[in-house]
């Protein structure tokens, strides 16, 4: 079996067998993973739309809400955490569907165990290079702006010299990291904050506030910091 110690994440496990439910989490988390339960489609959506995850192993047929539903509306969220479908359906057609509808995998059951574990540790990994889109030096420069990301320290476009919290740095270097692609509030909140079930907060758009008042000529019509109604922030430059 795969040792996954370096790579251990969080799993949403959505399946209503009991039994094979309780043998595939034994098993995830003696490789590591962190383990979140779901028995039927409603309450699989609501723990997505209420957690972060590396992964989400979903099985179809479930009460409530079928998996491919439940993938569609994940999506549909513009949540892009990997989606695992466990399915008894074999056919070329279903695996299809569930692939159109935003899944990443496709596992049949019955299934090898070692192969999911496989399977699992590949996707979590790429989902974290798919993360990062650019690495950005020490220093970094928009417009009359520039940033000094290990000192903590910013010259804005009007020569004024600021401090930047800790927080504040991690957040622009995420924002900007991903510029011209809109940065989920989810992601956000786990990446800068560590939060894993996030609070009803306005801390994102206060800071988002923050940075249009240092770095925007105009704060009120913001050229470079942008809230995206519903879905989550931008940097675009």
């Amino acid at each position: 079996m795969i040792n996954n110690t370096n790579n251990s994440g969080s799993i949403l496990l959505v399946e209503d067998e009991e039994n094979l439910h309780e043998a595939l989490k034994l098993n995830l988390e003696m490789e590591g993973y962190s383990v979140t339960s779901s028995f039927d489609g409603n309450k699989a959506l609501q723990a997505v739309e209420q957690e972060y995850f590396d992964l989400i192993i979903m099985d179809i047929m479930l009460p409530e809400l079928d998996g491919i539903s439940v993938t569609e509306r994940i999506r549909i969220l513009n949540i892009d955490t990997p989606v695992l479908i466990l399915s008894a359906k074999n056919a070329t057609s279903d695996k299809v569907a569930g692939l159109k509808k935003g899944a990443d995998d496709y596992l049949t059951k019955p299934f090898d165990l070692e192969e999911l574990m496989l399977r699992v540790e590949k996707l979590i990994l790429k989902n974290r290079k798919l993360q990062v889109r650019e690495n950005i030096s020490d220093e970094y420069t928009f417009g009359d702006n520039h940033i000094l990301f290990n000192a903590q320290e910013a010259t804005t476009w009007n020569k004024q010299k600021i401090d930047l919290s800790k927080k504040e740095t991690m957040l622009l270097k995420l924002l900007i990291e991903n510029k011209n692609e809109v940065v989920t509030r989810e992601k956000i909140l786990q990446v800068v904050w560590g939060y894993n079930v996030y609070p009803a907060t306005r801390t994102i758009d206060n800071f988002i506030l923050n940075f249009r008042k240092y770095f925007e000529r105009d704060s009120r019509s913001p050229q470079y910091f942008h809230s995206v109604r519903g879905v989550g922030y931008k940097f675009t430059e």
